[in-house]
């Protein structure tokens, strides 16, 4: 886990991320690829702005909300993914992501489906993610 598995934590690793990067302040590496996954979603900037207000909130789904920092975090763990080269055969499914939808942003976005399946259906089995059926996922999506 990159920051903890307290959401308050989280969030306000978050939180603090955008404040420094807003004031200038010298960020470390991995809250650099934070500051650069945050100034990617503006429409998530006033909640990380309002501080304590964010800490609390529950996103539900089934009420159509996405929550912003799991939407976020997912970015990074792609972004970390790829960093590590690990699964083998991701970096070719997310150039040929982002070639034919012209944004690797959009890529992800995309690669987010397959990696939160794999994320969910782990956690339904109480099991480690199954890589194998991670990349099954994605090569499906290269090819469509």
């Amino acid at each position: 886990m990159l920051f903890g598995q307290d959401r308050q934590q989280l969030r306000q690793f978050f939180i603090n991320v955008w404040h420094k990067y807003r004031s200038r302040v010298p960020l470390e590496p991995l809250e650099d690829l934070v500051a650069g996954v945050i100034q990617e979603h503006p429409e998530y900037h006033a909640l990380l702005e309002s501080g304590e207000a964010a800490l609390g909130r529950d996103y539900l789904p089934e009420m159509g909300e996405t929550n912003p920092f799991l939407h976020m975090g997912m970015h990074i763990a792609i972004r970390e993914q790829l960093a590590s080269g690990r699964p083998v055969g991701l970096e070719t499914v997310h150039r040929e992501l982002a070639l034919r939808l012209g944004d690797t942003h959009a890529a992800e976005h995309r690669i987010m489906e397959c990696l939160a399946e794999t994320l969910w259906q782990a956690q339904r089995a109480g099991v480690a993610p199954d890589e194998p059926a991670y990349m099954d996922c994605l090569r499906r999506l290269a090819r469509t």
